[in-house]
């Protein structure tokens, strides 16, 4: 203890205090991690996922720090970036794979000469795709929720016919 907190204390006690606790003052209060705050930020994370600390922050009116240890400690959240896939299939789409794969199989197990009598083409266009940077794509994720998925879908403007052929 400093020597002028020293004297200070010895100040109050000559004057009749006789507790060790700090006096009751107004002002703000020494932590902003009320219940009411929690459940403000619980609501607008929840609303949208990709809110930074700082967004959460100036809305709340509370310090970055307290938003932190409330997303940590209060929520349990962590921030993580969305897997990318190449792109997202209906339930559809992953049905029809499904079946077109087990027939091929199918005929590859019925005739073992049938891989060797296939020749295929196809002509496509392709596009570039400026996927999200792993910092544009960080959300919030509570410990039992999956992890976000994201397609590569933001199409450049490089365009380009791809003709491929294969056989055995």
């Amino acid at each position: 203890m400093s020597r002028a907190r020293c004297f200070e204390w010895h100040a109050h006690f000559r004057r009749g205090k006789t507790s060790l606790e700090d006096d009751e003052r107004s002002g703000r209060p020494s932590t902003g991690s009320t219940p009411k705050n929690v459940e403000t930020i619980r609501r607008l994370v929840h609303e949208d996922h990709q809110r930074t600390i700082k967004d959460i922050a100036a809305i709340v009116n509370v310090s970055y720090g307290t938003v932190q240890t409330i997303f940590t400690c209060d929520l349990n959240m962590h921030r993580v970036a969305a897997n990318f896939v190449p792109r997202l299939l209906t339930p559809k789409q992953k049905e029809h794979h499904v079946a077109i794969c087990q027939d091929l199989h199918q005929h590859a197990l019925d005739d073992p000469s049938f891989m060797s009598r296939v020749i295929t083409g196809d002509e496509s266009w392709v596009y570039g795709y400026d996927p999200e940077t792993k910092q544009q794509s960080l959300q919030w994720k509570s410990p039992g929720s999956p992890r976000p998925k994201k397609a590569r879908q933001c199409r450049t403007a490089t365009k380009s016919m791809l003709i491929v052929f294969f056989d055995v």
